[in-house]
């Protein structure tokens, strides 16, 4: 998939394009229905499909005070992008600049750069623009001046409730992993970037990767079993969400740590992905260093027996 950051740097010679447009995250059920429309749009009709989202949630410049936990980070939500088939996808700078453009103008915008759009799908909910003006009945007025079919899609229902972000998130932080998973149509993963940990992991004679998880939903504060991946090969791990009782820290910090069992290189500086299997227990303050390392050691092998 071809990552742009400028519509104008499209160039489609000519080909009709075929847009969704969101901000996408988890890509989830519902997004994938948005998303396989402009698909089936552009196969029939020979054109682009285009995936246009953001890099950061629209509340982080206009409303900070509101940014939700995200429940994909932005490599991983361009991954999944990915997976479905799109031929491009646009990535939009979210400035404050972008915030105070209207609705109207960002769809003449499109299609000034974009030449002859075919269709514009999104979800029946979708707003944007200044002060999230703009709506579907805004981009069926437009659709008609310029000459483009626009798909308002119903949301996705999983037992009776609305597969949304908001209620991902709500799960994800009361543990059901199993329903995230469900309405993300993957198991649920959790990525962020190596960064240096004070080297207990190393003391107990367990190392660790400590992931830089910032603005990222997590699950409840327990040890996990998951598949950890990086440099496109997978590892069975041991993952600890919590905040390291044992240690007695004054001023403790949430920590999201993996043991990767039998992995010995260095994973400094690059990103992990953890995908969770099952719950193993919750987070538990020990008598002394010792007694953590026996515990440790016991889940690695209750982790193994898993997999």
């Amino acid at each position: 998939m071809r990552i742009i950051h400028a519509a104008r740097e499209l160039k489609p010679a000519g080909r009709k394009v075929c847009l969704a447009i969101g901000f996408f995250d988890g890509v989830h059920l519902g997004h994938q229905q948005v998303i396989r429309q402009t698909l089936t749009d552009a196969r029939q009709h020979d054109a682009l499909a285009l995936v246009v989202t953001f890099d950061r949630h629209p509340n982080t410049v206009v409303a900070p005070d509101r940014v939700p936990p995200l429940i994909y980070s932005l490599p991983q939500k361009l991954r999944a992008i990915e997976s479905l088939g799109a031929d491009t996808l646009l990535l939009i700078r979210f400035d404050q600049a972008f915030s105070e453009q209207s609705g109207e103008a960002f769809v003449r915008g499109l299609v000034s750069d974009l030449g002859r759009i075919q269709s514009l799908c999104v979800g029946a909910n979708f707003v944007f623009g200044h002060k999230r003006g703009g709506n579907v009945e805004l981009l069926r007025k437009l659709g008609a001046d310029l000459s483009f079919t626009v798909h308002g899609l119903a949301a996705v229902s999983l037992d009776g409730h609305t597969v949304s972000s908001t209620r991902i998130r709500k799960e994800i932080q009361g543990g059901d992993l199993d329903r995230v998973s469900q309405m993300l149509g993957r198991a649920y993963s959790l990525a962020g970037t190596v960064m240096r940990g004070d080297g207990l992991g190393h003391q107990l004679g367990f190392p660790t990767a400590n992931l830089d998880i910032t603005g990222l939903a997590l699950p409840p504060q327990a040890v996990y079993a998951v598949l950890a991946e990086t440099g496109g090969k997978s590892y069975r791990a041991v993952l600890n969400i919590g905040h390291r009782p044992t240690l007695q820290n004054p001023n403790p910090q949430l920590r999201v740590e993996a043991h990767l069992i039998d992995f010995t290189a260095d994973l400094y500086g690059q990103e992990l992905e953890v995908a969770f299997v099952e719950r193993l227990r919750g987070e538990k303050k020990f008598a002394s260093l010792g007694d953590l390392r026996e515990q440790i050691a016991q889940d690695i092998l209750n982790a193994q027996m898993l997999f």
